[in-house]
Order: C-alpha cells, then sequence, then structure tokens
C-alpha cells in the first residue's frame, strides 16, 4: 500500500506541475489527511507511515526542480505550514513556534517537520500551486487567483484529490493585452 502511493502521489504531481508550469523558488502548498487516505474520516485515524509515503512522493521531484513545498497542517494549529527554514527567510515569512504533531498539526505537517533539513513553522503563505489530498482545505494559503486543474489521478488512496495552479490577476480593462504565457 506505501508503495502505491508514493507512485499515485508522484504521477499526480508531475501532472501538477506541468500544468501549474512551477519554476524553481515557486511554492506548493500541500494539505494532506493520512486518514482520508487510509479510507478514514479526517482527523481519525493518523497515520505517520501513511504521510511519509505520501511525502516521499513528492521530495524527490521538488528538489530536483528546485521548487518548495510547503506541508499544511491541520486546523488545530490553524492551518499553519511547515517549511524548510531558508525558504521562510527568502520569502520574508515570520516564524512561528510550534512543533506539529500527529494529532496536533497532522502527521504530513509532522512528517514533512521530520524530514526537512531545518524546518521552520509559518502561518501563512501565497503559494502559486496546491494539492489537497482529503479535503483539507488550502485554498486560504493560494496565491489570487487560483485556477482549478483536473488531473487523470482523482485520489490518492482513498482520499479525494483536488489541485489547483495560480495566474496573475488581469488588469486594465477592455482595451488591456495580456500575456499568454501567464494564462
Amino acid at each position: 500500500m506505501m508503495e502505491n502511493l508514493r507512485s499515485q502521489t508522484e504521477a499526480a504531481l508531475r501532472e501538477l506541475l506541468e500544468a501549474a508550469r512551477l519554476r524553481e523558488g515557486d511554492v506548493l502548498v500541500v494539505g494532506c489527511s493520512s486518514s482520508e487516505a487510509a479510507g478514514q474520516k479526517i482527523g481519525t485515524a493518523s497515520s505517520l507511515e501513511i504521510a511519509e509515503a505520501i511525502l516521499e512522493g513528492f521530495l524527490p521531484l521538488l528538489e530536483e526542480r528546485g521548487i518548495l513545498l510547503a506541508a499544511q497542517c491541520c486546523e488545530h494549529l490553524n492551518r499553519a505550514l511547515i517549511l524548510e527554514r531558508a525558504a521562510a527567510v527568502r520569502l520574508g515569512l515570520p516564524q512561528v513556534n510550534v512543533l506539529p504533531q500527529p494529532k496536533a498539526g497532522g502527521s504530513f505537517a509532522t512528517a514533512a517537520y521530520r524530514r526537512f533539513r531545518d524546518p521552520a513553522a509559518v502561518e501563512s503563505i501565497q503559494a502559486q500551486a496546491g494539492m489537497d489530498i482529503g479535503n483539507t482545505l488550502i485554498g486560504m494559503h493560494l496565491a489570487p487567483v487560483a485556477v482549478p486543474v483536473r488531473l487523470s489521478i482523482r485520489r490518492i488512496g482513498e482520499a479525494p484529490l483536488v489541485c489547483a495552479r495560480t495566474r496573475p490577476k488581469f488588469i486594465g480593462g477592455e482595451r488591456a493585452v495580456y500575456d499568454s504565457r501567464l494564462l
């Protein structure tokens, strides 16, 4: 099961990266319910083993492309985010003091905190793309304007998968001309 979760995650990530056209230094926010991935109600069956398998589906490809991962905590930590401290500093995000736990922060954020070289927690971010595994509500951490991305992969394990990319806002009215590369 763990290898299946890892491979589903990697395949979904490859599709999202292609659709979102993320560049080095961009941020991908991920919310993940390990309970939902296991087929249980969110918050009822937290599993570090499942979270670690899913995290393994993200890290190699994101590191290879220089894309930053922001792992969203659960509602018990107000959906704070875990990322590498260097990324938080580069993005000018103030650090907050919290250590995610499987039942207070979620297994995915806990796994990320344990795996990152120098983890930091922040309260908010404006990511260029997002992946929501199990209805964790990542929208508050996406930059305006969010655009849904439909993937061929609809679930990670048993958890529903919803993805988004962002694009710059259109400004200027009816005479404005837009850069099609930014759509």
